[in-house]
Order: C-alpha cells, then structure tokens, then sequence
C-alpha cells in the first residue's frame, strides 16, 4: 500500500468531476503537478523557476494499487527526432525512480501493445505529416487501452512522461546560466573554434528540454502533474563565434535528467533539496 504519512501535501487543488479524458488532456497541457514514497538525492538550493506541480490528494488516497505502467506515447504531441531518440532512456529513468520510491512498474509493452492494437482499430491519432494529435481517435484509443488494462492486468495507474522543449534565456552579466523548471543550468559550448566572441548576443533564446509528468488512475483521471528541466538542448557554436546550434549530446547527462525527473515528480515522491521556496 502507498503512504503519504511523510509527504506533507504542499500543493493542493481540489479536484473536479472530469467529464471526459478530452478535459483532462487540456488540464494536464495547462497545468503542472502527483504522490508516492521515496527521495532523490540530487538538487541544489532554492531556484525561483521551481514550477508548481498538482496533487489531487483526494484521488491519490483512493488508490489501493502500487502497480503503474509508463505510457509509450506521449500525453501532448510527438516529441522532436532529436528528443525521441532519448525517450527510451529517459523512461528507463524514470522507472528506476518510480521503483526506488516502492513502485512495481510493469513492463512498458504492457501497454504499447494494446495501445497498437487500439490503432488498427481507431487509426493513428498522429498526422505523419503535421504530427497534430486527432483528439477523438486519441480519447478513444486511451479509453480503449485503460479498458483493457484495468480488465486483464493488475496495473493501477499509467504514467505519462513527456519530453518538451521550450526557449529560455541566459542571465547576463559575468554568471552566465540559465534557470527554467526549478534547475540552474550553464552554456554547452561545441566546435573547433576559438570560442565565443565579445559580440555574441546572449539575448537571444536557446532550445531546453523539461520533463512533464501525468499521471492518472484506472478511471482516467489526473491524481498528479508536474515539470522539471532537465538540459539545454542548444550549445554555443564556437566555429562561429556568434550562434547556438543544436548539441550533438542532447540529454546524455544523467545528473541533469535525474534532477528534471525528481523535481518533476515532487512532492508525490519527495524530494531532497528541492528546491521550491517552502
């Protein structure tokens, strides 16, 4: 059974009847927040960008399940190529975590199998060509997944983990770092040149990548959101001096992911030196 005796419900919302999982979708793009057992030992001090993640308590107290599986798709839009190929790891970190906080996290095909099945039936909800998500189908085929999940496994709740990116910007003056989603991160610098000259506008934006966790019970509804950033995904081009340009090692630091992920599930599974302002 899950415990939240030593997780004190610092963010509260109460939660609402969900009429349809087409409701709980824009809830979970608009919003940021979920509970369980455990600690992650990485983090610094306070970061005012620590977003403010969602724990419907209420629902979390109904669950009488530890069992969880991690969706193979994503809640939003497909990821970018460059981020898709990291996806695999990042989930295999994210189970890691789930597992050291007393999750039994079952295999993933559990659930992209049926979900595949599901496809052959409704159609791809992805547009190949756009990658715009058909809400309809993608409700459907959800709904006919969590059927299946809930009739034939003993799998409790699904877990959502998507990588997105967004513009940030670095501080000026001599520190130059970047704070976004609760971590403090430095440039990446990458060429053969001879490095960054006096013209370079750091004023411009560079490409980051956060996690975004949501996770629902076996009646589809949110129990937890939450963001945690984990790496830029730009790096300086020291060839010319004056650009960023995308990494050649987009999200290979284990650190930074592991801090993305730990903020990103605070307070379900509590933090160490998380770094929101308590």
């Amino acid at each position: 059974m899950l415990s939240r005796d030593s997780h004190p419900a610092v963010f509260r919302q109460i939660a609402s009847p969900m009429r349809s999982l087409w409701h709980l979708v824009l809830a979970t793009l608009v919003l940021t927040g979920l509970v369980a057992c455990g600690s992650a030992t990485v983090g610094g001090g306070y970061n005012p960008t620590t977003p403010t993640n969602v724990f419907e308590e209420g629902l979390f107290d109904q669950l009488d399940s530890n069992v969880v599986v991690i969706a193979s798709v994503n809640l939003g839009g497909p990821s970018r190529n460059y981020l898709k190929k990291r996806e695999s790891f990042v989930d295999a970190r994210v189970q890691e975590y789930l597992e050291d906080a007393g999750y039994e996290v079952r295999a993933q095909r559990e659930f992209s199998q049926r979900w595949n099945n599901a496809v052959l039936i409704y159609g791809d909800p992805i547009d190949p060509t756009t990658s715009r998500v058909n809400q309809k189908s993608f409700i459907q085929i959800v709904q006919a997944v969590r059927d299946q999940l809930r009739d034939q496994t003993d799998i409790g709740s699904i877990v959502f983990t998507d990588i997105i990116e967004k513009d940030v910007y670095y501080e000026q003056g001599l520190n130059r770092v970047t704070r976004f989603d609760g971590v403090t991160r430095k440039p990446a610098v990458q060429g053969a040149g001879s490095g960054v000259t006096a013209e370079f506008d750091w004023s411009r934006p560079v490409a980051a990548a956060t996690m975004r966790i949501a996770w629902f019970n076996t009646e589809l509804e949110r129990i937890f959101s939450g963001e945690g950033g984990m790496d830029v995904t730009d790096a300086v081009d020291t060839r010319s001096g004056t650009a960023f340009v995308r990494r050649r090692d987009v999200l290979e630091n284990e650190n930074h992911i592991d801090e993305g992920i730990a903020i990103a599930f605070h307070p379900i599974i509590a933090m160490k030196k998380w770094p929101g302002n308590l």
